[in-house]
């Protein structure tokens, strides 16, 4: 029976959809990221982005619009079935095969969690319709367990945004990503490479160190070496012989976790008691003092109090206020400015 040990750091010059059913056991991935051909004469892709042809790696196979929609059901089919149970997949997608990607994605057990929306610089340049600068980036989990999702593994609960102003962590989170495309002029590169930064940032929140991270479609092999460097485990699928005897060269110069001192530090400072249940007594003392705070304190500087004397985020006070507010018969809620 296999198992998952020989697919450690190990990569394959084949067919993703044949190769997995030979090579990766049912539920051995933690995580998968990939960026499947478009459908769109991918073979040409780099000729909109005025890339001289000696630098870009030869061999890409695309796949024909009339094959993609059984093509994605194929892969994803497998994809579904080597996720663990609470594996992540991450699939970035163009707009103009979309559906087939969703439709494939309806067939199987998979849950989608966010449909993110990456915003680049430079699309292609258009007069008789708008620039199209964004791909999609579909986010989905395989039931059966919790799926990874490390919610404070880049800015703290508390971290304000570049402005001062906001969550920093909320800002980081929501579903349109603002992430430039990486340009190597005078380097030999792919048809089309993901940047660090947006695989970096997909590979911390739903990973953890030692987790098996797989690319179906490895081209590049960036996911390969980001995960390498952010000390995960990396396996996948190259199809194109001439971008795997390439890339096979470089991978084998990535170390292990020498991404990881490049990272930010999050400033990570957890209320004492965050998830705990409120008593009735400490329902009491909390209302009993904002009360009492707020007699020359403004609600915001009072909460901020509340915070650090109950062991409490927020959020938790804040509800919890509204809560005891509302019973008495109170219309104005807790706001934060005042």
């Amino acid at each position: 029976m296999l198992n998952n040990n020989h697919l450690m750091n190990n990569f394959f010059n084949e067919d993703c959809i044949t190769g997995s059913k030979i090579h990766f056991p049912d539920n051995s991935v933690d995580l998968i990221i990939t960026d499947p051909p478009y459908g769109i004469n991918g073979d040409t892709l780099h000729k909109h982005y005025n890339r001289k042809e000696e630098y870009v790696i030869d061999g890409y196979v695309e796949i024909p619009q009339k094959e993609y929609a059984f093509f994605s059901k194929e892969w994803i089919k497998q994809a579904e079935r080597i996720l663990k149970p609470g594996g992540s997949i991450y699939i970035v997608s163009g707009y103009t095969n979309l559906i087939d990607i969703l439709n494939a994605l309806r067939e199987t057990s998979l849950k989608e969690i966010n449909h993110i929306i990456w915003k680049y610089n430079f699309g292609v340049y258009t007069k008789q319709k708008y620039v199209s600068s964004h791909y999609h980036i579909l986010f989905y989990a395989k039931p059966g367990a919790k799926h990874t999702f490390n919610t404070f593994c880049r800015f703290g609960p508390t971290e304000k945004g570049d402005s001062g102003k906001g969550s920093a962590n909320y800002q980081d989170r929501e579903d349109v990503w603002i992430i430039n495309r990486e340009y190597k002029p005078g380097k030999i590169k792919n048809k089309n490479e993901l940047p660090s930064k947006l695989l970096t940032k997909m590979i911390q929140y739903s990973s953890n160190e030692g987790d098996l991270v797989c690319d179906l479609f490895l081209g590049s092999f960036s996911t390969a070496k980001i995960a390498i460097g952010l000390n995960r485990k990396a396996t996948g699928f190259e199809i194109s012989k001439n971008a795997f005897d390439h890339q096979i060269q470089e991978i084998n110069k990535i170390k292990e976790g020498s991404l990881l001192d490049t990272l930010r530090q999050p400033i990570v400072d957890i209320p004492q008691k965050e998830g705990q249940p409120w008593d009735t007594s400490e329902i009491k003392k909390v209302v009993s003092r904002f009360n009492s705070l707020t007699l020359q304190l403004s609600k915001t500087e009072a909460i901020k109090i509340l915070t650090e004397e109950f062991g409490r985020g927020t959020w938790s006070i804040t509800k919890l206020l509204n809560k005891e507010q509302k019973k008495i018969g109170g219309t104005n809620k807790i706001i934060f400015n005042d």
